[in-house]
């Protein structure tokens, strides 16, 4: 079982930058697969970005891609997700969750999520 705790989210400007932070508890962080996700207000959860249980693979939403990194540092239990050049559709509330194994673009299939950490993204 792994627990997950979210930082790093606050308010940004246009153009801006965060670094959201994921720390998950437990020994076998390196067993797990990692996502983030995000959730708008009246929206579905949407994927953002996913990383293989070694960091090797990333995969990431098209409205993300070459603005969002997703990385992992397992001596630290912990997984990034750097966002660049954001804006106001960016605004959600980021959830970090964790499988077994093999990374996943669905959250149906992660058993694992932190709390969140709200975005928002002023113009």
């Amino acid at each position: 079982q792994v627990q997950l705790v979210e930082s790093g989210g606050g308010l940004v400007q246009v153009g801006g930058s965060l670094r959201l932070s994921c720390a998950a508890s437990g020994r076998t962080f390196s067993s797990y697969a990692m996502g983030w996700f995000r959730q708008a207000p009246g929206k579905d959860r949407d994927f953002v970005a996913t990383i293989s249980v070694s960091g090797g693979s990333t995969s990431y939403a098209d409205t993300v891609k070459g603005r969002f990194t997703i990385s992992r540092d397992n001596a630290k239990n912990t997984v990034y997700l750097q966002m660049n050049s954001l804006k106001p559709e960016d605004t959600a509330v980021y959830y970090c969750a964790a499988r077994r194994a093999i990374r996943s673009v669905a959250a149906t299939e992660y058993g694992y999520w932190g709390q969140g950490t709200q975005v928002t993204v002023s113009s």
